[in-house]
C-alpha cells in the first residue's frame, strides 16, 4: 500500500510541475504533451512493478459498466468533433464578430454580450472548445480595439467554466462521474440546472463589479464582417451537434447509452460530409483539420490516471479516502474537496479518483457525486492547474503575448471562484432538499 501511495503522489506532483514548468516535451522529430506524458510513466511503474497485473488493467478498462474509460472517452471525444467542426466551419467566429457589432462602442455592453454567447455555446458544446476558438479572438479585436482584454479573456475562462456545468456534455470531468454513476441525461439536467444558473449569476456580478471601472472607457469603433463561406456544411453541422444533444436527452427513455449516439453522430458528420465534398467536388481539408485538433491525447491520459486509481482502490486507498472525508454534510464535503483537490492533481484525474472514492465509500449519495461535479467545474477558476482547460488558456496567452501569469490569475479569480463554489453548493443542497 505505500509504494502505491509514494507512486501516485510522485506522479501527482510531477503532473504539476510539468504544467508549470515544462508544459511540452520537444525532440528533433516530434512535440508532445507532458501532462500525458508523466501520467502514462506512472502508469507503467505501477505495472512493471507487479502493483497490478496486465490482467487487472485490461479487466478495468474493458468492463461493461459505465465507469469503463474507453466509452466515456468515446462519448467525450464524439461531441468534441462534432463542436470542432462548427470551428472549422466558421461559426464561433462569426458568432464573435456579432457580438462585437452588436456592442458598438460600449465595453459594457461587449463584456455583457461576450459572456452571454459563450455561456450559451458553453452549455451545447463543449468548455475546453470555447476557449480554444474565443481566446484569440478577443486578444485580436483588443488590439485592435486598443483595450485592456484580460476583462473580457477573464470573463470569457470563467462563463465557459461555469455554465459548462448545465449540462452533462459540457466538460468531459461531468460525462465521467455522470456515467459512472448511471446518472442520465435529462436527470443531470433537472438537478444542476438552478445550482449552474445561481453559481454562475454570482461568478458573473462578481466579474462586472471587479472589471467596472475599466468597462466604462469607449471602445474604438471596428468591425471586420465575417462570412461564412460554406454554408451547407454549417447546416450539416449544426443539425448533427442538435440531432445527436435532442437524442442524449432521451436516452434513457430508448435505452441507448450516450456513447453510442455521439459516437453515430461523428461517424454520420463524417460519412455526411465526405459525400458533400465528393458531389461539390471540394476539398475534405475542413474534416481533416477537425480531427487533426481532436483532444486525442486524453486517451493516453485517462487511460493512465485509470490505471493509477485502479491501483489506489485494489489497495483500499480509495476507501482510506472516502473515511478521512466523512459522511455528514456531504454536498459542502465533497464539493470543497473535490474543489481544492483539482487544483493539486488536476479536475481530470480528480474526477477519476474521486469516482471511485464515492463507489467504495460505506454510504451511497448522489448528491455527492453532483457536489464533486461542482469542484471539478469550478475547481478550474482558482488556479490555472485546476483544469486542462486552465492549461491550455494559458498556454495560448502566452504565445498571443498576452500577460498573465500564475498570481494575476488567482488575483483575478479567487473571489469569484469562492463565490461561485459557495453560491452554487448552497443552491445544490437547497435542490435536494425541496426538490430532488
Amino acid at each position: 500500500m505505500v509504494l502505491v501511495i509514494i507512486i501516485s503522489l510522485i506522479t501527482f506532483i510531477y503532473l504539476i510541475l510539468s504544467v508549470l514548468f515544462f508544459p511540452v516535451i520537444k525532440t528533433r522529430f516530434i512535440t508532445l504533451n507532458s501532462f500525458w506524458v508523466v501520467s502514462f510513466v506512472g502508469a507503467l511503474i505501477m505495472i512493471v512493478s507487479g502493483l497490478i497485473g496486465l490482467k487487472e488493467v485490461y479487466l478495468g478498462i474493458t468492463n461493461s459498466s459505465e465507469v469503463n474509460p474507453l466509452k466515456i472517452l468515446t462519448l467525450f471525444i464524439s461531441m468534441t468533433i462534432l463542436s470542432i467542426f462548427l470551428d472549422e466551419v466558421g461559426f464561433f467566429n462569426y458568432l464573435a464578430s456579432l457580438s462585437l457589432k452588436y456592442a458598438k462602442n460600449s465595453q459594457a455592453s461587449l463584456f455583457v454580450t461576450l459572456y452571454v454567447v459563450v455561456s450559451i455555446l458553453t452549455v451545447f458544446t463543449s468548455n475546453d472548445i470555447i476557449i480554444l476558438t474565443f481566446t484569440p479572438f478577443i486578444a485580436y479585436f483588443s488590439k485592435r480595439a486598443k483595450i485592456n482584454p484580460i476583462p473580457y479573456l477573464i470573463a470569457e475562462f470563467v462563463a465557459a467554466n461555469s455554465w459548462s456545468m448545465m449540462l452533462v456534455i459540457g466538460n468531459p470531468t461531468n460525462i465521467y462521474l455522470a456515467t459512472s454513476f448511471n446518472i442520465s441525461f435529462t436527470e443531470y439536467f433537472k438537478v444542476m440546472f438552478i445550482p449552474t444558473l445561481l453559481g454562475s449569476l454570482i461568478g458573473f456580478i462578481s466579474l462586472y463589479l471587479i472589471f467596472r471601472k475599466q468597462l466604462k472607457i469607449p471602445i474604438t469603433k471596428i468591425h471586420e464582417e465575417i462570412i461564412i463561406k460554406d454554408k451547407s456544411l454549417l447546416i450539416i453541422g449544426i443539425i448533427h451537434l442538435a440531432m445527436c444533444t435532442i437524442l442524449l436527452a432521451f436516452s434513457s427513455y430508448i435505452d441507448l447509452p450516450m456513447w453510442i449516439i455521439s459516437f453515430i453522430f461523428m461517424i454520420s458528420l463524417v460519412i455526411f460530409v465526405l459525400i458533400f465534398s465528393l458531389k461539390n467536388k471540394v476539398r475534405r481539408i475542413v474534416l481533416k483539420n477537425t480531427f487533426r485538433r481532436g483532444p486525442w491525447n486524453l486517451i493516453p491520459f485517462l487511460v493512465s490516471m485509470f490505471i493509477i486509481v485502479l491501483s489506489l482502490e485494489k489497495y483500499n486507498v480509495t476507501s482510506m479516502i472516502a473515511d478521512l472525508i466523512g459522511t455528514n454534510n456531504l454536498i459542502y464535503r465533497y464539493g470543497i474537496v473535490s474543489f481544492l483537490s483539482s487544483n493539486i492533481i488536476n479536475n481530470i484525474p480528480m474526477s477519476v479518483l474521486f469516482s471511485n472514492i464515492l463507489a467504495t465509500s460505506s454510504f451511497s449519495s448522489t448528491s455527492a457525486v453532483y457536489a464533486t461535479i461542482v469542484g471539478s467545474n469550478l475547481g478550474a477558476l482558482f488556479t490555472p492547474i485546476g483544469a486542462l482547460a486552465g492549461i491550455m488558456w494559458m498556454s495560448i496567452l502566452g504565445k498571443l503575448e498576452i500577460k498573465m501569469n500564475f498570481i494575476d490569475f488567482i488575483k483575478h479569480c479567487f473571489i469569484v471562484a469562492i463565490l461561485s463554489l459557495l453560491g452554487t453548493l448552497i443552491s445544490l443542497d437547497m435542490v435536494f432538499r425541496f426538490l430532488v
